[in-house]
């Protein structure tokens, strides 16, 4: 993975770049929603989502069927984005309101786990990445029900407004 991706070279404040790789995997971590870009032909499309990061990869919980999956089974190429930190800072001047954030944008491969083994691991990876806690269960029911998405990152950019 590198830190550097399509469009970095394009932020215009050079000074809000997060450019330690270990500062944008904090972001990762700290932040418990992402909002998942795919393609439809060459409308985007994009949905947020709860997932779990372990090992340079997002693992993403979904039903078996519906638009995001019909879309990754066309197109495996996704874009992420996630943030932390984030608070609205007031102004008496209405273009002076500014907001205080950490976010990271990345660009990965996602392909679909559906094995039990791997849905199982994937899920506890998610639910610690949400919870903090592992040692978690779930029943056959439950597993017939979902497909994961693994997303092995790419690249991933930083940037920060603090």
């Amino acid at each position: 993975m590198t830190v550097q991706c399509p469009g970095s070279s394009q932020i215009r404040r050079k000074d809000k770049a997060i450019t330690n790789q270990e500062q944008i995997i904090d972001v990762v971590k700290s932040s418990k929603i992402c909002r998942l870009a795919l393609a439809d032909e060459n409308i985007p499309y994009i949905v947020p989502v709860n997932y779990g990061y372990k090992d340079n990869t997002l693992y993403i919980h979904s039903a078996k069927s519906g638009r995001k999956i019909d879309l990754l089974k066309k197109n495996n190429l996704v874009c992420f984005e996630v943030e932390s930190d984030v608070q609205i800072m007031p102004s008496d001047t209405s273009c002076r309101w500014t907001t205080q954030f950490k976010c990271v944008v990345g660009y990965g491969k996602a392909e679909l786990l559906s094995d039990r083994e791997s849905i199982i691991q994937a899920l506890d990876i998610i639910m610690e990445h949400q919870s903090g806690k592992s040692g978690w269960t779930y029943n056959d029911r439950e597993l017939s029900r979902v497909v994961i998405i693994k997303v092995v990152i790419d690249s991933m950019t930083g940037k920060r407004s603090i």
